[in-house]
Parts: structure tokens; sequence; C-alpha cells
């Protein structure tokens, strides 16, 4: 059921009065409950279910296990504010206001927790929601200030203004998902839980209980680890995003500022030395003495080493540095997850329930020499999405469509019997999930935007489909990039000038203009967001 805004505005007014009564409380006990879990920044490539390279996710794996394992799920902005506006909003970034991290979000909007709330719901969200202190139609929330700590954070809560939490922030945010669970959910309504990890965020900081396991660890390399981006646009050269180049030595290499400024290496960004402060400085006498003993060593090696090192060791090391942090910070998660996926199981409420597990976005593991995102090609484009629910989703499956982000909201809410706004543009997976694929889209659209800025990824949209992706760069260029996705999965080939791909180009850019269309996005809007974008402070330089 479909309804415009306004119509919903009533609907939820009258349903918010009714939801008292003998009929309405026992559709309630029918509908399932929704515990949806989010990581940020967290890689596809680093859940054991999509691939077991680099670690193994067996809590995270469960899901997939007892579920559905989506290998085509993607965003439509990879950034990770827009995302998240995106998956509240069921709209694209140009509707919703929140293009990038800079620009809010329109806050009159009606999202998806809102309808659940007033349909009846127990809402709840606990972590990083990353944008606004004041998250509308939750019942409870206990979310970090922007990017949060990861050692002894604050809570903006819903009725204790801030507080602080001694230890570390994957572990803390799981206890209060659990005690929620435990003690402040209502056993006689339906609950909708948002569990919203900050790992494995940059600047990555694993639990004490795994530092020594993945400092001790090598890594195997991606194949496009030293790529030169020959064949390509500006656009993949001109990136800030290099793990030798661009990548911080103290924040995110984790070596300390003052032997940085006594080796006379300077800061790679304005902010390196205080982000090292901000997270290594935030850790208590006691805490610090645990990572001195484990990185003390590394930072010693380091010192030695460092001077007979060429460009080519340096970038070997820094890989095998952000690996051992980045997946040191998710099995801190995947250990989460299973406690919550646990007490689900011990309460009895599994069988009734949905559980979702995805990131805002994907990240790059060294893939083309990088780090972070904002780039259509997979390792940013493709997110990790797994679904479990008993009974309408076969325990084991997979589905290979072109999913994305934008489809959470309606198809949450046509799962808990509640109204989907009409203007939002995703659709429902319940299909999907019971294994019904004739009929679904066979191409996405992506829009990013965020450029100026850090890391200078430039703006881009694109149509993708299984089998191929087509991208327009423009603003300072007009350059196309065009890959086979079967052909060429590491995306290393341009073949958009290629004559045996001349039709593949007329066909996907004829379908590009109609989801353009179809979205309410246009040339002339993206216009319209640049001069708006061109007027803000450039906080990066």
């Amino acid at each position: 059921m479909k309804l415009s805004t306004a119509l919903l505005l009533l609907y939820l007014s009258a349903l918010c009065i009714s939801c008292q009564g003998e009929k309405i409380e026992k559709a309630k006990q029918d509908r399932p409950n929704i515990v949806f879990i989010m990581s940020d920044d967290h890689a596809y490539q680093a859940i054991s279910a999509y691939s077991d390279h680099l670690i193994e996710t067996p809590h995270i794996d469960r899901i997939a296990n007892e579920g559905m394992l989506f290998t085509n799920a993607c965003v439509t902005n990879s950034i990770c504010a827009p995302s998240r506006a995106v998956i509240l909003s069921g709209k694209h970034s140009h509707l919703n206001g929140k293009i990038d991290n800079i620009f809010p979000f329109d806050t009159t909007q009606v999202t998806f927790p809102q309808i659940l709330q007033a349909s009846g719901y127990q809402t709840a969200m606990f972590g990083k929601l990353h944008f606004g202190n004041n998250p509308k139609g939750f019942d409870q929330f206990k979310i970090l200030p922007g990017q949060g700590s990861y050692y002894n954070p604050d809570f903006i809560t819903k009725y204790d203004s801030v507080i602080n939490v001694e230890g570390y922030v994957t572990d803390i945010i799981t206890d209060m998902t659990i005690d929620w669970l435990a003690n402040e959910r209502k056993e006689e309504d339906p609950f909708f839980l948002m569990y919203l990890h900050k790992a494995p965020h940059r600047e990555w900081l694993p639990a004490k209980r795994h530092y020594e396991k993945f400092m001790q660890r090598s890594f195997p390399e991606p194949e496009t680890l030293f790529d030169d981006y020959e064949g390509r646009g500006s656009a993949a050269k001109e990136a800030e995003m290099n793990l030798l180049t661009h990548m911080n030595w103290a924040g995110d290499s984790k070596i300390p500022p003052e032997v940085l400024k006594e080796m006379g290496i300077p800061q790679t960004a304005k902010w390196d030395h205080q982000a090292y402060k901000n997270t290594v400085g935030r850790m208590t006498p006691a805490q610090k003495a645990d990572w001195d003993k484990i990185y003390g060593p590394m930072i010693e090696d380091f010192k030695k080493n460092y001077p007979n090192m060429s460009k080519e060791d340096q970038m070997r090391w820094r890989y095998q540095r952000y690996m051992q942090d980045y997946l040191g910070s998710i099995a801190s998660v995947d250990e989460g997850v299973g406690e919550v996926l646990d007490y689900l199981d011990e309460a009895g409420l599994s069988e009734n329930t949905i559980v979702v597990y995805t990131s805002d976005q994907g990240f790059y593991l060294g893939e083309h020499g990088w780090f972070d995102k904002r780039f259509i090609y997979n390792e940013s484009f493709k997110t990790p999405l797994l679904v479990k629910w008993p009974g309408v989703i076969e325990p084991g499956t997979k589905n290979t469509q072109m999913v994305q982000n934008l489809d959470f909201a309606p198809t949450l809410l046509e799962a808990a019997q509640a109204p989907v706004p009409e203007d939002m543009q995703g659709v429902s997976l319940i299909p999907l999930f019971q294994g019904a694929t004739e009929g679904f889209r066979d191409a996405v659209y992506y829009h990013y935007y965020e450029y100026p800025s850090v890391h200078m990824v430039k703006r881009h949209y694109a149509i993708v489909t299984e089998e191929y992706k087509l991208i327009h760069f423009y603003y300072d260029v007009d350059e196309w990039e065009l890959y086979d996705r079967k052909a060429d999965p590491h995306e290393i080939t341009n073949v958009y000038d290629d004559p045996d791909y001349a039709e593949v180009v007329t066909k996907l850019k004829d379908q590009l203009a109609d989801l353009r269309e179809h979205y309410q996005d246009s040339p002339e809007l993206a216009q319209e967001w640049i001069e708006r974008y061109e007027g803000l402070p450039r906080w990066w330089e």
C-alpha cells in the first residue's frame, strides 16, 4: 500500500489514536520484529560469507547461513551520511537533501522508523547515526555525536542528554542493544531496533583483546595494489586516497606525532597529528599501557626500518598496518553480532524476527592502491547485505539482483504491514526473499556529489547492470567510462571507446537517461547542487 505524504500523515495520526484497540493489538502480535544491523565502511570483501581470504566472520555469516546473501547489493551514493539518509527516507540524495556530508538532511521528510513507530512498533536506535542529534521515530536512542570515538565514547541520549561511557565503543553499543532487548522491550509490541556500529570507520582502533592476534598477522595483497590507472580517465588518477601518499602516518598508521617529528616525516593532512590525539589520546592510562605493549614494538621497528624502505616497501608496510587495525576492528563487530543473535535465540524471538546486516557502503582495502570509498567502482559501490527471516527466506540462499540501500525502507515497511509513501523510490525486496526474481529491476542509478573535497573524487553519475557499468564524470571534466563487469571484475579496462562495445554504450546511455528521469534527477538539478556547494567554505584545505 503506497500513500501520498499528505495522506500518510493523516493515516499515521489516525493510527496512533486507534492503535489501542483490540484489533490493532492482535495485528501487532502477528507482525515480525526487525533488527537492522549496520556497520560503517565495512567492505563486503571483509566478510567471510563473501570471501574468507582476509578474515573469518562466523557470526555475521550466520545471517547468510540462516537466510539470504545478496551478491549485487549496492548504494546510491557511496559516502556515510548520504547513505544513511537514503536508507531512512527511501529516496535518492538529490531529493532528501543530504547529497554529501556537509548539506543537511531535509528533516521535514517522513522516515520509515516514524511510520513503524506510528504503526505500533516499539523503536530504538543505538550507535552511530552520523547526522542529526534527535532522530525521529524512536522511543529510545543513544547515539554517538558525529563520528564518535572508539575508546571511552560520548553518547547523545533521548532522556539523559550527553553521557560518557568508559570502554570500547563496539562492546558498549552491543551492551546497550542487548540491555534494551532484555529490560525495555515491551513483550506485547513488535519492535524495530537499529544496532549501528562505528567500526570499522577510520581511524581504525581494535579492542584490546584483538591487538596481538591482528598485529602478528600478514594479509594477502590485492592484485591491484600497485595500480597505475593506465587507460582510465583523470578521475582515478587524480583521486587522493592512495595508501602511500594520502593515508595519515599518525592517525591512520598509528605512528605517534613526536616520532614523526623526530624523523622529519611531515603530516599527510592538516588533521593527521590531531587525529592521533583524538583516538589513541582518548585512552585511559591503563588502556594506553595495554596499547603500548603491542604497538610499541611496531613503532620501534618502524623507526629502525623506515630510512631504508623503498617506496614499494613503504606501500606494502602501510597496507599491512591498515589491514591489521581495520580487520581487528571488524572482529569485535562480528562478536557483537553473535551476542545479539544469541540473545534473540535464547529469548525465543528469532522465529519472528527479521535480521538485516549491511554497511553504509563498501570500502577499498588496498584495491587500486586505495582506502576510503566514494567511487562507483565495485569495492566502494557494492555493500554487504545479509538478511534472515525464518519462514519467509530459505536458509543458505543467494541472490544476484541489483538491489540498493534505497530499497530497505519500502521492504521493511511492507514486512511490517505498514503504509509505504508513494514518493519512496525504492522497491520491496520481499519477492526476492521468496525467490521471485522475474520482473525485478535490471539496472540501478548512482550519483556522487562531494567534489572538490577531501579525497578529491570527481562528481559522477552512472547506470549499473549485472553485466555493465557506464559512468559519466562531470563538473571539471567530461569523461565517460564503461566496464564489462563479467569480463573485467577488477575494473581496470575502460572499454567506452572500444568499437566492440559501441552498441552497449548506445543502449546504456538511453537507459541512463530514462533512469535519471525516473528518479527525478537531471543536468539542471546537478548544476543547482553545484552552485549551492561552491558557496560553502573549503574546510579540507
